[in-house]
């Protein structure tokens, strides 16, 4: 198996997790190109959508895995979604957490006025000047604005010190942030009406290999309009809905383990 984290994290997104899955199988949870002590390339264009499918695959292929599992949250979620959706035959089985199909949240930019406000912060990440403004008001007090209404403050006040100094290490705000940048996702602005692109209303792929999503319902940054419509693009689907908000790998550890391991 292969674990993804996403935004603004590291491998230990899955801390909860590892030691359970281990039990059973042979388990990966990288820190992705970026994050924490990874190597941290400079450029925007090193962390487009290829260059992170083909780490997954590298990696994968540096352990001799021709087929395997593949486990994503959040952006590791964005990441588990293209590989699939280009490398099928890669693999086998799909656990996707608290992340939307990238041509459902591509549609909800245009259709779900919450959806596209809960958004903006993408074009905040996108600005290039985020990184002077975080650097005059500090890492730590850009960590408590940016978490504060994501998840609840106790449930990270001990992996605080583990965040700060991973977004602390050299280059690592600009590599975290070029994700979003190096992203072709569109995300108007509130007051944008952009045109609609036409690639939204064709026919898309499905999946073709069975998939489970692992749904926090409280979650604010994706409302559940990215649950609209994932049956025609999953048909081997299934749904767990789970009481948590975004970080549901850290706020309901034992919902998420028992989803897995019941569907495994």
């Amino acid at each position: 198996m292969i674990l993804l984290h996403g935004f603004p994290e590291s491998h230990r997104t899955w801390r909860h997790q590892i030691p359970e899955l281990a039990r059973t199988h042979f388990v990966l949870a990288p820190d992705q190109r970026g994050y924490a002590r990874s190597s941290k390339p400079a450029a925007v264009e090193d962390y487009a959508p290829a260059r992170i499918v083909g780490d997954v695959l590298a990696l994968a292929d540096h352990f001799g895995l021709d087929r395997f599992t593949l486990a994503g949250h959040d952006w590791g979620g964005a990441a588990a979604w293209m590989t699939a959706i280009n490398h099928p035959d890669r693999v086998a089985r799909l656990i996707i957490i608290n992340a939307p199909h990238p041509l459902l949240f591509q549609k909800t930019m245009f259709d779900d006025p919450a959806q596209r406000a809960a958004s903006q912060y993408i074009r905040a990440f996108r600005n290039p000047g985020l990184e002077a403004h975080i650097a005059e008001i500090g890492v730590e007090a850009y960590f408590d604005k940016t978490f504060v209404g994501h998840a609840d403050r106790a449930k990270f006040a001990a992996e605080k010190p583990v965040y700060l100094d991973q977004w602390s290490q050299p280059g690592a705000l600009t590599a975290m942030f070029n994700w979003y940048r190096a992203s072709p996702i569109i995300v108007p602005a509130l007051d944008e009406n952009p045109p609609r692109p036409a690639f939204l209303d064709k026919p898309f792929a499905p999946m073709r290999m069975p998939v489970l999503m692992i749904w926090g319902m409280a979650d604010t940054a994706l409302k559940p309009s990215q649950l609209e419509g994932i049956d025609a693009l999953v048909p081997d689907l299934a749904l767990v809905k789970v009481d948590a908000g975004h970080f549901v790998t850290w706020e309901a550890p034992e919902a998420v383990n028992a989803a897995i391991g019941t569907w495994l």
